[in-house]
């Protein structure tokens, strides 16, 4: 099955550059492109696409509000937010926008492909030692500022089986399936299990969305 994309940046040579690298993929088709946020929530609407690759600084309206939006409209279209390093609070509020995901822009063309696919997938976390890195750093700042932990998600991980916790702590260091069933020692399909009963009992979107509640809710903490 085609995964169908549209590319949301204001820098035309972006847009281009991502858009030749994955139309040159035989299961990956770009249907639309957009100049700022206004243009990639209307290219949602009008494509339908399964995911979006959506800058965060963009004019008009910000790729936050844009990823809020499409989330909220088009939950299954999956947002994989264009970032840096320098913005690490605007990928934090990003992903609890709803993204799925971020990638750097200077992401080598195997791994933004492998990224399309992987987050249409939802099977594994996008860029795991960025991912680790940059939600470890910014939660760590948002919890010196706010050190309790809201007594809800300290219910909600008591719901969790201690297999599943332990699931929950392996996907939150940037792990795949295939790593933690080597971790486990169980097979990938127990993992796959695990983890969707994980996301069901905690009520997440996917796996991102499981590493920002495991250190908010102090599962593991920045830089374990």
């Amino acid at each position: 099955m085609t995964i169908r994309v549209v590319i949301a940046d204001d820098q035309e040579l972006v847009r281009a550059g991502f858009g030749m690298i994955l139309d040159a993929q035989p299961d990956i088709e770009v249907v639309a492109e957009a100049g700022d946020g206004q243009q990639a929530v209307e290219a949602v609407r009008a494509h339908a696409p399964d995911v979006l690759l959506l800058d965060v600084r963009m004019p008009v309206m910000d790729g936050i509000e844009a990823a809020r939006r499409v989330c909220a409209e088009h939950p299954a279209c999956k947002v994989i937010m264009l970032t840096t390093f320098d913005v690490d609070d605007y990928v934090f509020d990003a992903l609890h926008a709803g993204a799925s995901g971020f990638l750097l822009k200077d992401v080598r063309r195997d791994d933004l492909v492998h990224a399309v696919r992987v987050v249409d997938s939802g099977e594994a976390l996008l860029a795991p030692s960025v991912t680790r890195r940059v939600i470890g750093e910014v939660t760590a700042r948002k919890a010196g500022a706010a050190p309790v932990v809201p007594r809800i998600l300290g219910r909600l991980l008591e719901s969790l089986t201690a297999r599943e916790l332990e699931t929950l702590r392996l996907v939150a260091r940037g792990m795949s399936n295939a790593e933690i069933a080597a971790e486990l020692v169980v097979s990938e399909h127990t993992v796959k299990t695990h983890v969707s009963n994980l996301l069901q009992k905690l009520g997440l979107r996917d796996r991102v969305h499981a590493v920002v509640f495991a250190y908010e809710a102090g599962a593991v903490t920045a830089g374990e």
